[in-house]
């Protein structure tokens, strides 16, 4: 698109002011029910589809009905000092009470289906049973099931077994321990300050209640015009949940700092760099994994509607608020480039932290503080059992296998608590049969990890079955979901971001000079890398000691990096305002801690994210700047956009 085509279509806007803006809102506004309606559309289950774990849990999910990616509830009961927990009469008795409160459908197992004394804690009193509700997928609505089916069992044993001490555990539980227990008062305190924070700077910055108004009406129809294009699109291919919390922060930094542009030059940096960073998404949109194809086609559609709204809508704002007044990049100085190699440096260092990320569910003490989930897991450490047990793995046995030998190959695999078949009816179905293997360490951990790999590589040949073949043997349950997710995503990324990366920078040198699009380009991908080094450090590193980083986290931190960066640096090559990325960073950054400070970590995790690569880039950037442009006027007819 040439100077001229942009400067036609800023007219046309102008002229058709009042058709232009009652149809941006009522895109807004119709739009907003269509992007609610569609939610279902988008595939809720935050697995790596695809990968050897994958298959597993739905072959699992379509034989047994439960189970697979869902960890399952963990029973954990201490009896008197006097009770000989491995009796027959005792542990039997545990072993029926767990099963009528657990309903029907569900599967479990414990000491008295096993006789396997992993099942047992140290201190000769705790016992403790998998439970596998009969309702559960790995979605938000069979998440919220087994999150139901905790509250149902705790309260049946309770009351069955009132001489023991009764808990409930699990990651669900303890995720849903998190998310329950809400801000306490100084949190809300900070959400309201980091709310009028927000408002008060975009009064401050735009001079006037219109002009702050402004970029969040872009914000609004750029979010939900993407959001209604991913949904369409997700009709014909699968396209995580993920994208709805991508979307909106993408759309509001854009929006902001784009508003802050001059209106005579600010319409030829935004085509430019929505045409590389559409590029960039497209590509990413073909590569055969399902979270890399939802943030390219969710980038695409914010890069697309975005891009529209500030050729359109934005002139038409312009129209009624005053004159954008952010200062224009300042001349550089020595304290300038000072301050831009030492943010530089900064960036570098983060960029390699982000090759020690470990991509996982948090580990189970990191989830929440207190609650009765957390009352559970510290009655098991206490006991001595390993916090392993909360996610256990599955091994399907093909039809006319020896389950009792599949279970006694990976009880000798390092790493391994127990490795049981349990008889009951439950567990074999169609000749088929579940062996449970419980990994003494969280799958998230380097030990966890590795016991994964090792019991893959035990069970690698197979089984053998009837005829004197060998049959396959699948290894699922919740421990492999963050193996599937390192290798089926990020094991693409060292040819996807570069891919992506070469795609923009080929469109961005074809509309701008060579040298800015270089900058521009690798610069959005350290800022990318970076706020990877930045989950890094924060959360393995920092004080939370979480272990991992929940694994789509860094993929849309990463995303929303890489094109707040790279509009930026654009924008910036062209002459743009110098406080314009502050001021976007600073509103996005407001904005997402204003919705997610609270005790829920996955959440805290994204919102940091967002903000830590928005203030990250925007400090950089601030002093790294070179204006390529002089200040005589660029001719209509030129097609070169900045």
């Amino acid at each position: 698109m040439s100077t001229e085509q942009t400067f036609r279509i800023r007219e046309f806007a102008l002229r058709h002011r009042v058709a232009v803006g009652v149809a941006w809102v009522l895109a807004l506004l119709l739009g907003g029910v269509v992007a609610v309606l569609g939610l279902g559309r988008l595939d809720q289950s935050f697995t790596a589809s695809g990968g050897p774990g994958h298959r597993a849990n739905q072959a699992i999910q379509e034989r047994y009905g439960n189970g697979a990616a869902v960890a399952p509830l963990v029973a954990v009961a201490t009896w008197p000092a006097a009770t000989d927990v491995r009796a027959p009469e005792a542990a039997g008795r545990f072993a029926s009470v767990v099963e009528r409160a657990a309903g029907p459908g569900a599967r479990t197992v414990s000491y008295a289906g096993t006789g396997d004394e992993g099942f047992l804690g140290a201190d000769g009193r705790t016992v403790y049973a998998l439970v596998y509700p009969g309702a559960g997928k790995p979605d938000l609505a069979g998440l919220a099931a087994v999150e139901e089916a905790a509250g149902t069992l705790r309260t049946g044993l309770r009351s069955a077994l009132p001489e023991a001490r009764i808990e409930v555990t699990g990651g669900l539980p303890l995720q849903h321990d998190s998310a329950v227990a809400g801000p306490d008062t100084v949190a809300l305190a900070v959400k309201a300050a980091c709310a009028i924070g927000l408002l008060v700077l975009l009064v401050l910055a735009f001079r006037s209640p219109l002009g702050a108004l402004a970029p969040l009406l872009l914000a609004g129809v750029t979010a939900v015009g993407a959001l209604v294009l991913v949904e369409a699109v997700a009709g014909f291919t699968e396209i995580s949940f993920v994208v709805v919390y991508l979307v909106p922060v993408t759309a509001l930094v854009l929006a902001v700092h784009r508003w802050a542009q001059p209106p005579e030059t600010g319409a030829r940096p935004a085509v430019a760099a929505g045409a590389a960073g559409a590029a960039a998404c497209v590509v990413l949109a073909f590569f055969p994994a399902s979270f890399l194809r939802s943030v390219g086609i969710a980038g695409l559609a914010v890069w697309v509607v975005g891009t529209a709204a500030t050729l359109t809508l934005a002139p038409v704002l312009r129209s009624m608020a005053p004159r954008t007044r952010i200062g224009r990049a300042p001349v550089a100085r020595p304290a300038g480039r000072s301050f831009a190699a030492v943010g530089l440096a900064l960036l570098v260092l983060l960029a390699g932290a982000a090759t020690q990320l470990r991509v996982g569910n948090p580990e189970a003490h990191a989830l929440v503080a207190s609650g009765p989930a957390r009352d559970g897991l510290d009655r098991l450490t206490a006991a001595g059992v390993p916090s392993g047990v909360l996610n256990p793995l599955e091994v399907l046995v093909p039809e006319g296998a020896d389950a009792e030998a599949v279970a006694a190959r990976a009880a000798r695999v390092p790493g391994v608590l127990l490795a049981a078949a349990p008889p009951a009816a439950d567990w074999r179905r169609a000749g088929s049969a579940v062996v449970v293997v419980v990994p003494a360490e969280e799958p998230m951990t380097a030990a966890g990890a590795a016991t994964v790999t090792a019991l893959r590589s035990a069970l690698a040949g197979g089984t053998n079955a009837p005829g004197g073949t060998r049959a396959p043997t699948l290894v699922g349950g919740s421990g492999v979901v963050d193996r599937d997710l390192v290798e089926g995503v990020y094991g693409l990324l060292p040819y996807a971001a570069p891919a992506a990366a070469l795609a923009a920078f080929g469109v961005l040198a074809a509309l701008t000079a060579a040298g800015a699009a270089f900058r521009a380009v690798l610069g959005a991908l350290l800022a990318a890398a970076a706020s990877a080094g930045a989950l890094t450090v924060l959360w393995q590193w920092g004080p939370p000691g979480t272990g991992a980083v929940t694994g789509w986290v860094p993929l849309v931190v990463g995303a929303f990096a890489f094109c707040v960066s790279l509009d930026r640096s654009v924008a910036s090559a062209a002459g743009g305002p110098s406080g314009a990325g502050a001021v976007a960073a600073c509103a996005g950054a407001l904005a997402v801690l204003a919705v997610g400070i609270g005790p829920q970590v996955e959440l805290a995790l994204l919102v940091s994210g967002f903000a830590m690569a928005a203030v990250l880039d925007a400090s950089v950037g601030r002093y790294g700047a070179r204006p390529v442009l002089d200040a005589r006027p660029v001719p209509r007819s030129s097609p070169r956009l900045v």
